[in-house]
């Protein structure tokens, strides 16, 4: 049966700028309610290690996540497992949808839907998706083991997923269109003890060879950059690390985007082009997409909602294409 929720504050994903800004507006005593959205814990809990978590020397991606959802509980924080479907800014209160049939109202709204795998595009790719094409190590390593694996980029995603991926292949082919790295220093520095990786440079993938009945990968064919030269590799996995694009599709056409999708927020706060709405984390961020930035995030967000509140006065069922005129610093 359909039932309807009201908060003050909506928080629409989980991961650290989530999670961050439910500790954050419980602490206000806005009662949040979050929903956590299609993947709980978002990009981290399809991490390993990580190492650059202030306070913690290494860390599980997926423990961390379980650490930060189980503080925000504990702060009063309701966490709900639903995904937001749809969602209404054209008036407050806000409305957003879930899958579950649920309806939530919101006095305001915090969105830190983060970002998701980009993939190259490709026919092939498409076609042996979850039959050999992949974008998550975390998640498929563990099928190829002993095998001749490729990774696809040149960024830290990348060389992360190469070096987690030694764990279990024979051998990883790095496929990057350029001679040079993007990675951090240090990875790229593991990366180049390691005697199970390989990089192939100024080559790009053309096309995913594999066999139909059963679907599964059995070569990628990869072109020089500068010659156009084919060359064919064996492999029995393809991993897609080219970076992420963010996951906006809910507010298109509704907030001001810039940079290919982000959600475009006024400079030095979290506040959207509509008054009320927040946004946080990876969805904002084309610039430094760390978890500690994404956690800072949410913490502003969190308390830029908590001043819009106090401030905002009577607007219940205001057209928010109006200005409200809020943004006044409130008394601490």
């Amino acid at each position: 049966m359909a039932t309807s929720r009201h908060t003050k504050v909506l928080i629409i994903g989980s991961g650290p700028a989530g999670y961050t800004a439910g500790v954050y507006a419980s602490r206000a005593m806005l009662s949040p309610i979050l929903v956590q959205g299609i993947e709980p814990g978002g990009q981290l809990t399809t991490t390993t290690e990580v190492e650059n978590w202030p306070g913690d020397t290494e860390v599980q991606g997926p423990d961390l996540m379980v650490r930060m959802e189980a503080h925000a509980k504990a702060m009063g924080c309701e966490i709900i497992g639903d995904i937001i479907t749809d969602l209404d800014l054209s008036r407050r209160p806000f409305t957003a949808t879930g899958d579950s049939g649920t309806t939530y109202t919101a006095d305001a709204v915090i969105l830190a839907t983060g970002a998701r795998a980009k993939w190259l595009g490709l026919p092939s790719e498409d076609k042996f998706k979850g039959f050999g094409v992949s974008a998550c190590a975390t998640c498929d390593g563990f099928f190829y083991r002993g095998q001749e694996i490729v990774v696809i980029g040149g960024g830290n995603t990348a060389v992360e997923e190469a070096l987690f991926l030694t764990n279990f292949a024979s051998k990883v082919t790095l496929i990057h269109r350029r001679d040079e790295l993007r990675a951090e220093k240090i990875l790229q520095d593991r990366l180049a003890k390691n005697p199970k990786i390989e990089p192939l440079w100024f080559h790009q993938l053309e096309e995913v060879v594999g066999t139909d009945s059963p679907l599964g990968v059995e070569a990628v064919k990869v072109k020089h950059v500068k010659t156009g030269e084919i060359t064919e590799i064996p492999t029995k996995g393809v991993f897609v690390a080219i970076g992420h694009a963010p996951a906006s599709e809910l507010v298109q056409g509704q907030l001001e985007l810039h940079h290919g999708g982000y959600v475009k927020t006024n400079p030095g706060s979290t506040e959207t082009s509509v008054p009320g709405v927040f946004a946080a984390g990876d969805l904002t961020d084309h610039v430094y997409r760390q978890a500690v930035t994404s956690a800072g995030m949410g913490c502003m967000a969190a308390l830029d909602a908590e001043r819009f509140l106090a401030a905002q006065g009577d607007t219940e069922g205001k057209d928010m294409t109006e200005p409200l005129g809020y943004g006044a610093p409130v008394a601490e």
